[in-house]
């Protein structure tokens, strides 16, 4: 997905807890830079800060960084002259989002009868399916008197 200004992730949404692959190929992949690093941090004050030396390809510079639990993410680009590519001094800073635990429904009382169950509720469905689709077929047949049983013309 591309976010902004040549930089890509490998994904839609910036999770904790989770690696993210960043591709860039803006200004100094252009001007043929030989090496770029990432200079990254989380939250307001660039918590956890870090300098990764990225891999250059024939798509951009590419590395992949651990997300931990913060609101945003933040980085910038400086290549082996000490030049920054920091968005005009606005650095680049995308929101991390939080999974919502409360609604996940954990089971811990696993056992082998809830996928029996599951089947069960499965086939019911079905049922219920095909009855009222015979009912909304036939039933307005079967009042107006248009339905009639095939029959036998041997006579």
């Amino acid at each position: 997905m591309e976010l902004t200004k040549n930089i890509f992730f490998n994904t839609d949404k910036l999770t904790p807890n989770t690696n993210v692959k960043i591709s860039y190929s803006g200004k100094f992949f252009q001007d043929n830079s030989e090496e770029v690093y990432i200079h990254y941090g989380f939250g307001e004050n660039w918590e956890e800060l870090h300098d990764v030396k990225m891999e250059k390809s024939e798509l951009g510079f590419q590395t992949e960084i651990e997300l931990i639990k913060s609101d945003t993410f933040r980085f910038c680009f400086k290549n082996e002259k000490d030049e920054w590519d920091n968005n005009n001094e606005e650095n680049y800073i995308f929101p991390i989002e939080h999974v919502e635990t409360d609604l996940i429904v954990q089971e811990n009382n696993f056992s082998l009868t809830s996928p029996r169950k599951l089947r069960k509720s499965y086939i019911l469905t079905k049922k219920i399916k095909l009855a009222i689709y015979k009912i909304i077929t036939y039933l307005p047949r079967l009042v107006s008197g248009n339905y009639k049983k095939a029959h036998n013309n041997n006579n």
